[in-house]
């Protein structure tokens, strides 16, 4: 899920206040001298206090750092050169955290983190997405901003608002009585800023049909759509397990999710790798994948055949012929049925085209890096990728004559597809086998004298 962020307050100079948040003093911060000015304060201070700036990927900078009076406090700011300023004051612990994501796309969080990144609202990131290496990024439906312009009616009483300061506040004790009392101090101080942004350009909150009260979840809801019941979903909450995301609401005391929310946690959860254990699991107490599962019943019967079957094996289950040696005599046997029977656990005839195909695309490569660079090839110029490196020297290790087989077939195609001789490929394939792989030196040269073609004779 995305950051879990919950800010305590926001600061006074902020151009996006969080609604129902109160306002905290943060005129003893430099906000307007820039990121490294944010760093300085708490960056080696003293012990417990830290700072750190950075530009944004997505335009702008952001930084944060250690309250310099209440070190349990942190401030987290970001900056948009089109958008304005968002301050939010955190536990201090929570501040680096909230700094590494906040680096991307998300400007302002609201509802349990819905997110805005200057355009779109977008429900809280889940969904794993392998292709772009990040959450899945979906909109949320039919939501209309709100603005402070949208809030400000002329019938507050900012006389009556309160501004907390750092060393006093509390977040236990700190909600707003009228929060409108107090975004309307705060428009009064935002106005009286050096080019201050519109009030109807600062973001206050988002308005969606999915987070209307009477459509949003409770536990025993959300439970039933993630496959579980309500007393394990109030473990997870309990104890910060399975990424059970922030509640859009908090009614009486209960959390409250929208339903769309939900939905991504139960699809997250399906995806996961225990969802997908489970859903490719035999079926049994165990959860073995099938394949795992088919092993264990081939062996299971050897085994049985073995040791019950066979009138030499099964005497020794007598009292007066257990003892170490027979029981390691018994172990070494079955041991040695396991390892004679790899062939029936590893594929190796799919294994081989495998790494050939794998083999010659990093050849084809090293090639072009070669062609980039306008040299002539050297042995040292073709490389193996480190996991390809430890799946050939796995390979020749537990089948020497399959890889015998195909490390021929590696050198004929490199050969004939890429111009690259036996001579100058084997060596590559050893030497990537042996540094980068867990082959033995000494095993390596017994096995490629045997497979790479001697020099032709002048």
């Amino acid at each position: 899920m995305v950051y879990d962020i919950r800010p305590l307050a926001n600061g006074l100079r902020t151009d996006h206040p969080v609604p129902g948040l109160p306002f905290v003093d943060d005129s003893h911060l430099p906000l307007d001298d820039g990121p490294d000015a944010i760093e300085a304060v708490g960056r080696n201070k003293g012990e417990g206090m830290w700072g750190r700036c950075d530009t944004s990927h997505e335009g702008g900078w952001l930084a944060f750092t250690t309250d310099p009076i209440a070190h349990h406090l942190g401030w987290a700011v970001r900056h948009h050169p089109e958008h304005g300023r968002t301050v939010l004051l955190l536990r201090d612990e929570d501040t680096a955290g909230l700094h590494t994501y906040w680096s991307g796309a998300p400007l302002l969080f609201r509802a349990g983190g819905y997110w805005w990144d200057g355009e779109t609202w977008y429900r809280p990131g889940q969904i794993w997405d392998p292709v772009t290496e990040d959450y899945a990024r979906h909109k949320a439906r039919a939501t209309a901003t709100v603005h402070a312009v949208d809030m400000l009616d002329g019938r507050a009483h900012p006389d009556r608002a309160h501004l907390h300061k750092a060393t006093t506040f509390d977040p236990a004790t700190a909600q707003p009585e009228n929060w409108v009392d107090d975004l309307t101090r705060w428009a009064q101080h935002h106005q009286k800023q050096d080019d201050p942004l519109p009030l109807d350009r600062c973001v206050v909150d988002l308005a969606s049909p999915e987070l209307a009260g009477d459509r949003l979840l409770g536990v025993p809801e959300m439970a039933a759509l993630g496959g579980i019941t309500a007393s394990t979903l109030r473990g997870y909450i309990s104890r910060g397990e399975n990424d059970v995301p922030l509640p859009q609401a908090t009614v009486g005391g209960r959390a409250q999710w929208s339903r769309t929310v939900a939905e991504d946690w139960a699809e997250a959860r399906r995806r996961s790798s225990e969802g997908l254990r489970e859903a490719m699991s035999a079926g049994d107490r165990h959860r073995l994948a099938p394949g795992a599962a088919q092993i264990r019943d081939r062996f299971s019967e050897t085994f049985f055949r073995f040791l019950w079957k066979r009138p030499d094996t099964r005497k020794r289950w007598a009292l007066r012929h257990r003892n170490e040696p027979s029981v390691r005599e018994v172990a070494d046997q079955l041991a040695f049925e396991v390892a004679d029977s790899l062939r029936q656990i590893i594929p190796t005839n799919a294994l081989g085209p495998t790494i050939r195909h794998a083999v010659l695309e990093d050849f084809t490569t090293s090639l072009r890096t070669a062609e980039r660079r306008g040299g002539e090839l050297k042995g040292f110029d073709l490389i193996l990728s480190l996991p390809l490196a430890q799946m050939l020297s796995w390979f020749i290790q537990h089948f020497p004559t399959s890889a015998h087989w195909y490390v021929g077939e590696i050198m004929s195609e490199a050969d004939k597809q890429l111009g690259i001789t036996a001579q100058v490929s084997g060596e590559a394939l050893r030497r990537s086998a042996t540094t980068n792989g867990e082959l033995d030196a000494q095993a390596a040269k017994e096995f490629f004298s045997r497979v790479v073609p001697r020099e032709p004779e002048s």
